[in-house]
């Protein structure tokens, strides 16, 4: 069986929809992880998915920020959130899919940004930041939770390697690329084990990014972008991984998020 999934900051799903309309119209992956989908759970545009044939959906969302969601042209068999740092955000599900990928596990994260200053003691959004993804490789190795067949994906708001960013030596201070969110990146994604989907196809010594700022007047000229959404496999799954694009041409639509999507192919 091939199948696609594909993870997509979109930066509210309901001043987005005609986007992802477009996207899925145009790509057609048979999941779609959606991250800060900014929507209660009760207000999700559950009728726009169905029309365009993804009818099985799983939500975690919340007023105004955060909010993950998995959509689905496949049966969702299982739904199942967890809370990480005891601070109530929607940043993370677990769903257990049927219809012909019988018992594959997908992980929608979104991790938290961090803020602007890379110091803990003084910044509170980057304390929070550090201990989420301490929590992540805690359960990763508690549960085993890449033991069988298993997909994460997500915003996951750091660029671990050096040409995951635009500049390595320029945003070695700068959060999202410094040398402790790396290292405890690296931790959890050792913890799975995870294999990182994307690089598997883009060598470590090329650039790949999947976001650009907002504040670049023509980001598309400047090109200083970072790697910060991404797909990783569990072992049963890592030579099952068979092609990747990150769909930059988005970025540049009317009212973009700041995030392109990212598609991963496999067999299963």
């Amino acid at each position: 069986m091939r199948f696609s999934i594909a993870t997509w900051n979109i930066n509210s799903v309901r001043l987005r929809i005609d986007l992802v309309a477009r996207f899925l119209e145009e790509n057609r992956p048979d999941v779609l992880c959606l991250q800060e989908t900014k929507c209660p759970d009760g207000q999700f545009p559950l009728g726009a998915f169905a029309k365009l044939g993804y009818a099985h959906v799983a939500l975690n969302g919340q007023k105004g920020y955060h909010g993950v969601a998995v959509v689905s042209r496949l049966p969702i068999v299982a739904a199942i959130p967890r809370g990480f740092c005891d601070k109530g955000d929607s940043r993370h599900l677990r769903v257990t899919l049927g219809g012909g990928a019988d018992g594959l596990e997908i992980h929608n994260f979104y991790v938290p940004a961090g803020g602007d200053e890379p110091d803990p003691a003084i910044n509170d959004k980057f304390a929070h930041k550090l201990a989420f993804v301490d929590e992540m490789a805690a359960w990763f190795a508690a549960e085993q939770v890449a033991a069988g067949r298993a997909i994460l994906v997500g915003d996951l708001n750091i660029a671990p390697l050096e040409h995951d960013v635009w500049s390595h030596k320029a945003l070695l201070n700068v959060v999202s690329h410094t040398a402790v969110e790396v290292e405890k990146l690296n931790r959890a994604q050792a913890a799975g084990p995870w294999t990182d989907a994307l690089r598997r196809f883009v060598p470590s010594e090329r650039k790949l990014y999947t976001w650009w700022s907002y504040r670049s007047p023509d980001w598309d000229k400047a090109d200083k972008g970072r790697r910060l959404d991404h797909v990783w496999v569990s072992p049963a799954l890592a030579d099952k991984v068979e092609a990747m694009r990150v769909l930059r041409d988005a970025r540049g639509w009317q009212r973009p998020s700041d995030h392109a999507p990212v598609i991963v192919e496999l067999s299963l």
